[in-house]
């Protein structure tokens, strides 16, 4: 790991692309609309994917390119279910996963995880491979929980996001770890948002 400094990080956003801070301030927008059940979040998270497909691409994080590959179509499907549920007089409801479901994510999400390490580490394809590997699966994963609107998904974007600021600044991505810091506060509130929007359709 590259010894990390101010200096390094303050030299690391002054070379950074225009496209990373586009990408970065469309991530930005698509968590809070998303934290408001916002369809229009998903324009936002199309675009920035396609960009980030193509950094990650030419950074050497195969894994990051192409989760970022796969949020490109779940944009496509998650404005496509949401959009259809807001035309109808039930919306897609947010709904809440007991202990057993929430656990089988979890295993399921670390045994692909370390299958996809260990792949990323004998074939020397990642700057990074553990973290890479799992924030990549949890991701991919959890967006599908983001689409369906399963409330305990923005409790596992607070990991997912803390693991990935790690992963970027390792990586000199410093814009996107700043983005994924904000993320991460973001997944918060996105939480006690939904939290308070369940209750009240629940009544």
């Amino acid at each position: 790991m590259e010894n990390i400094t101010l200096n390094t990080i303050i030299t690391g956003f002054a070379q950074m692309s225009g496209w990373e801070i586009t990408a970065a301030l469309m991530g930005v927008a698509y968590i809070l609309l998303a934290s408001k059940e916002s369809q229009w979040c998903w324009p936002f998270a199309f675009f920035s994917t396609i960009i980030y497909t193509v950094l990650f691409w030419e950074g050497q994080l195969p894994m990051q390119a192409l989760l970022n590959f796969y949020y490109i179509g779940m944009a496509v499907y998650g404005y496509w279910l949401w959009r259809k549920h807001g035309k109808t007089e039930g919306t897609l409801a947010i709904t809440s996963w007991g202990w057993p479901k929430n656990l089988a994510f979890i295993a399921i999400g670390l045994i692909i995880s370390a299958a996809a390490t260990y792949y990323l580490t004998i074939n020397n394809q990642s700057q990074s491979p553990t973290l890479d590997a799992y924030t990549t699966v949890f991701a991919v994963m959890n967006t599908w929980l983001m689409a369906k609107k399963i409330l305990q998904n923005w409790l596992y974007w607070v990991i997912i996001d803390a693991a990935a600021v790690v992963l970027y600044v390792e990586t000199s991505y410093y814009a996107t770890a700043a983005l994924f810091v904000l993320n991460t506060i973001l997944a918060i509130a996105g939480y006690i948002s939904w939290v308070k929007l369940h209750k009240q359709k629940a009544v």
